[in-house]
């Protein structure tokens, strides 16, 4: 793709050619222009390949880049250039990726399992169907250090569970869409949309849905070279890599499967080098026309420390989230677990699911594990299971649950404690009529609720998660030296947890 300046040139017109010293003056313009992130992720990586009849060709990596590029820059990047040559009409960019060795041979199953003359993994296959142990690699005539074992090669795609499958999820209105998009992508033929990021609370069901995918694609493509892993085993296994001084064989085995999964990406945040390597993988796989599935805790554009070229390829494809569950679908989750816990010869009393379903309400995992407490329980002590008895077992975590607290209800108490406006929590006013109570309020959302410092920052007005801090500490401090403070704040925690 090129566009045209609209410039007519004479052909009496003396212009010098492009050069590459022009394109290095063109880039100094678009840095001071566009600022160091933007160049560093998008135009740094730029080069001059070639000019002649009024067209400069630029090229990029990957296609991805030379799409965002020909979107977002191109237009400016021809301006500019016009302006340094009269003679320039178009600017083109292409593609032009750098030849890289050939990918070491993968499993079916994605795996960097060496194979025999018959086509089978060397070594011992354990009832998995992960290799246990590998043949020693030979080591190449560069003499590059090779990293053997089961564990390096073998073990970098995760187990999955045989329990996770699309047949074992309880599809509610809080899942739908999510459950739709992972089994349209585990059917498909060719990549639906890339990438597919799923992201929800803990315990929501957004791991199951990783194996879910994986398992249905292993089913119906068993050719298809599949990596699943956490983004910590991502970032372990890149800097053993670093370690041992193998990055190309790590970013060969990456680069060449077909679909690569990363469970909780949240985990790289902030880690510039593993974000790097991701940032490139993903660029190389999504170039490739190969499928990348994520998950994290929440969307692309909420992620703390991730870089904003990341959060835009993250962003790329189709983000879908999976709300907090409703009583309809929880009661169905207990109902399924039921049937099955029946047949094990259990039997749980619909009154007793109906009470967990009401009373359980944090994420489908804490649910399973109260289900699981009260059935064990009455197996070991030979009772019968009974809403007495759920009672009874469950007392801690019932009154846990009892007692969770919002930060919009910590806002609304404490607002109207201090008789200020609710509005006044979010807005920059900082007045200390106004700051001290909203530091206040920070303070009972780090005590009594579950979230993080940056979502707590963000329920007040967008603030920094050391915003949050300094005022926990503040508070703390005028609690030690001011017991008439001390006993407001104790008597606005006993308010918001009666």
């Amino acid at each position: 793709m090129s566009l045209e300046s609209g410039i007519p040139m004479s052909s009496s017109s003396s212009v010098s050619a492009p050069t590459a010293a022009q394109w290095e003056r063109v880039l100094g313009r678009l840095r001071v222009e566009f600022g160091d992130a933007v160049f560093k992720s998008w135009l740094k990586p730029l080069t001059f390949a070639n000019a002649g009849e009024g067209e400069v060709i630029v090229s990029v990596p990957t296609r991805f880049m030379r799409d965002w590029v020909e979107r977002h820059y191109l237009e400016r990047i021809r301006a500019i250039w016009c302006e340094e040559n009269s003679g320039v009409r178009t600017v083109a960019v292409r593609v032009h990726r750098p030849a890289t060795p050939k990918a070491a041979a993968l499993g079916p199953n994605g795996l960097g399992v060496p194979q025999n003359s018959n086509g089978a993994a060397n070594g011992n296959v354990n009832g998995n169907g992960h290799a246990q142990q590998l043949t020693p690699a030979a080591t190449p005539t560069n003499g590059a250090p090779v990293i053997t074992g089961g564990e390096d090669r073998a073990d970098i795609s995760a187990p999955l569970d045989p329990r996770f499958t699309f047949e074992n999820f309880v599809v509610g209105k809080s899942n739908e869409f999510a459950y739709a998009a992972a089994r349209r992508l585990a059917e498909a033929k060719t990549v639906p949309f890339n990438p597919l990021f799923l992201y929800g609370g803990v315990g929501l069901g957004k791991t199951h849905l990783m194996h879910a995918i994986a398992w249905a694609i292993r089913e119906r493509y068993p050719n298809k070279r599949v990596i699943y892993l956490s983004a910590e085993k991502f970032m372990y296994q890149f800097i053993r890599a670093l370690r041992f001084r193998d990055t190309m064989a790590f970013k060969e085995q990456f680069r060449s499967v077909d679909v690569l999964m990363i469970d909780d990406v949240q985990f790289i945040s902030g880690r510039d080098s593993t974000q790097e390597e991701f940032f490139h993988t993903f660029n190389a796989l999504v170039d490739q026309n190969k499928q990348i599935v994520i998950s994290a805790d929440k969307s692309p554009s909420d992620l703390e420390g991730m870089e904003d070229r990341m959060k835009s390829r993250l962003g790329w494809g189709l983000v879908a989230d999976i709300h907090q569950t409703d009583y309809e679908l929880r009661l169905s989750i207990l109902q399924s677990k039921g049937e099955k816990l029946a047949g094990a010869g259990a039997n749980v009393p619909a009154k007793v699911l109906e009470f967990l379903a009401h009373k359980i309400t944090s994420n489908v995992r804490e649910l399973e594990g109260a289900l699981n407490r009260v059935v064990a329980h009455a197996t070991l002590v030979g009772r019968d299971i009974s809403l007495e008895t759920a009672q009874d077992v469950l007392h801690d975590l019932l009154r846990a649950n009892d007692r969770r607290v919002t930060i919009e209800e910590i806002q609304k108490r404490v607002a109207e404690h201090f008789n200020i406006r609710i509005s006044d929590m979010s807005s920059a006013r900082r007045a200390r009529a106004v700051a001290r109570p909203r530091q206040v309020a920070m303070y009972l959302a780090k005590q009594l609720t579950s979230r993080s410092l940056p979502e707590i920052g963000r329920k007040f007005g967008g603030r920094d998660h050391t915003t949050v801090m300094h005022a926990v500490r503040k508070v703390e401090e005028l609690r030690a030296g001011d017991s008439s403070f001390s006993e407001d704040i104790d008597l606005l925690r006993r308010m918001l947890e009666s």
